[in-house]
């Protein structure tokens, strides 16, 4: 498909990946109908979004509900008359122990980030099969191939979106919907404002392990799905490099992903127990970025280079162990 022309429906539009992907679909001249929970900050990205040379409506949306989500697909239909592709994004997270964090904020985590997912391809998928084309795609994360502790309900959550999209393409299979295609993006950490915004139980201030990647390049990563449509594609070397290890060595990936996160994804400083941005937009500016990615360049290329030659090693060990 062109990435030019297109109608677009972002949710979790306001910040992070999704804002970044609505500024890059229309800096392609698309029309964009845009979802998230806070007002003012949906009115922002439609202003920069038009600034930008695209079209772009609000579209107030708390994904949880379905006729809320409902409505987003109407209201894009309404004004645009189609829509070719659909962009599941919106999420939010919760950090604790386990026995610490509260049943309704867990519950809450995984109705916004599976079943706002649900909601997405159920308003989407009937318009795609109408038309006869489209392309839903599904934002997972690195999480939801290797799981790490403390974001449960979040991990949880990532490996349903990875599971429902590859029960939703064979269904197109065995309906020959050739032209409708399911894509899955598996982001490494993106800096975004998402650790700031999570709830969080653990008595310590939360960052974003390193190394960090903008959500620009996400969002280059979605417009090409729409070019070139494929089942699922990692974002960062460092992605790449877990989701092959994984492969060799699995149980080796989550000893050292629970040593990762026990070290590094946590400041030497305390932090309140709070639901975070869970029931209600984030109080705080709302950004694109989320201020992690700060001389993360020299750390990416390191990660890269030590990720590659730790895959070099294990695939070459693996071979002489089949042998």
């Amino acid at each position: 498909m062109r990435t030019r022309d297109l109608v677009v429906v972002v949710t979790g539009a306001s910040s992070g990946i999704g804002r970044a992907t609505a500024r890059a679909f229309a800096d392609q001249g698309n029309a964009l109908a845009l979802a998230a929970r806070g007002d003012a900050a949906l009115d922002d990205v439609v202003q920069e979004c038009v600034g930008r040379g695209g079209q772009a409506i609000a579209v107030p949306t708390d994904v949880s509900d379905s006729s809320a989500v409902q409505e987003l697909a109407r209201r894009a239909i309404q004004r645009y008359g189609r829509i070719d592709v659909w962009v599941n994004n919106a999420a939010v997270s919760a950090f604790g122990p386990f026995q610490d964090i509260p049943e309704e904020d867990f519950r809450r985590v995984l109705d916004v980030n599976v079943m706002g997912y649900v909601h997405g391809a159920r308003a989407a998928l009937p318009v795609m099969r109408d038309q006869g084309h489209g392309v839903l795609v599904n934002v997972s994360s690195v999480v939801g191939v290797v799981t790490q502790p403390y974001t449960h309900a979040y991990t949880m959550a990532k490996f349903a979106v990875r599971a429902l999209s590859g029960s939703l393409r064979q269904e197109l299979q065995l309906e020959a919907a050739s032209g409708i295609h399911v894509c899955t993006v598996l982001p490494a950490t993106i800096d975004t404002p998402i650790f700031q915004h999570a709830a969080n139980y653990t008595g310590r201030a939360v960052r974003a392990v390193p190394p960090v990647y903008p959500p620009e390049r996400v969002a280059r990563t979605t417009v090409n799905l729409v070019r070139r449509p494929r089942r699922e594609v990692a974002v960062g070397t460092a992605a790449h490099a877990l989701l092959m290890q994984s492969r060799l060595t699995p149980g080796l990936v989550e000893r050292l992903m629970a040593i990762q996160v026990g070290r590094q994804h946590f400041l030497p400083r305390p932090a309140p127990d709070t639901a975070g941005n869970l029931f209600r937009p984030a109080l705080q500016p709302v950004t694109t970025h989320g201020g992690w990615d700060s001389g993360q360049k020299i750390a990416r290329r390191v990660v890269g280079t030590a990720a590659t030659l730790l895959v070099g090693t294990a695939a070459a060990a693996f071979r002489r162990w089949r042998r």
